[in-house]
């Protein structure tokens, strides 16, 4: 199978799904609030409006990307404290549930009271981040297999020499897994981090784009995320398929 044959589904689907968009704006199929995609890209191709979105998008990819390794900062250093300190792994698990299970929405408040404004956007990401690397991180150090262990334990291996040179190694293919899925992840709660008070983002854009029927600065603002988002999930599938041809 050539490389063209490979990318030829991904670029039909996005072929058709850029067609359906225009041709649901074009004949108001979903209403006024659906514009065409060519509005939108004339919206985008505007000088005039590029200071705007430019400080925006800034704005918002900083928070996004601190909230990102910030999140992956806190999952990797959970996992691998329970990794090495295995008695606090029932409670850090129970913790880390805890705050999986409660709605970021409903921690804003502590955070607007804890954070300043401009760092509640990193606050929610990190939040959404750290949850899905520990779980990926923490089930990875147990995929390595039983006989490997044994042979470790034979040549007597320090704990730190099986932990670096057995276990990391075996987990990456989950740590690669759950940096991918991460990636959206961080996006949707940077965004609506900046809801709760955040001075210049995409995400304050589309709520006042929204209040003042500015249909195509609200879909520019979307796009704005969708497309590095996705552009950033499918470089993460690449290094996947690379991570898992050498380690699993």
């Amino acid at each position: 199978m050539t490389r063209l044959t490979k990318l030829l589904p991904g670029i039909l689907g996005i072929v058709i799904f850029a067609a359906g968009w225009e041709l649901i704006g074009q004949y108001r199929l979903a209403g006024l609030t659906w514009p065409p995609l060519s509005t939108v890209l004339g919206f985008l191709g505007n000088p005039a409006n590029h200071a705007l979105l430019q400080r925006a998008a800034t704005a918002s990819f900083v928070a996004v990307g601190l909230g990102y390794v910030f999140g992956v900062g806190i999952g990797f250093a959970l996992a691998a404290l329970v990794r090495v300190w295995r008695v606090t792994r029932p409670g850090i698990d129970r913790f880390v549930a805890l705050i999986h299970a409660t709605p970021g929405i409903a921690l804003a408040p502590v955070f607007m009271v804890l954070l300043q404004r401009d760092q509640i956007p990193v606050a929610i990401a990190a939040l959404a981040v750290f949850y899905l690397v520990y779980v990926a991180t923490t089930s990875g150090l147990e995929a390595a297999h039983r006989a490997h262990h044994d042979l470790f334990s034979v040549l007597g291996a320090k704990p730190q020499t099986r932990f670096f040179r057995l276990e990391i190694p075996a987990a990456l293919p989950a740590i690669v897994s759950g940096l991918k899925l991460a990636v959206p992840v961080a996006f949707m709660g940077g965004i609506v981090g900046e809801w709760f008070g955040a001075s210049r983002g995409l995400g304050l854009l589309m709520i006042s784009a929204m209040q003042n029927f500015q249909i195509p600065l609200l879909w520019s603002a979307v796009l704005l995320v969708m497309v590095p988002s996705l552009a950033l999930y499918l470089l993460m599938t690449q290094a996947e398929r690379l991570v898992a041809r050498r380690f699993a």
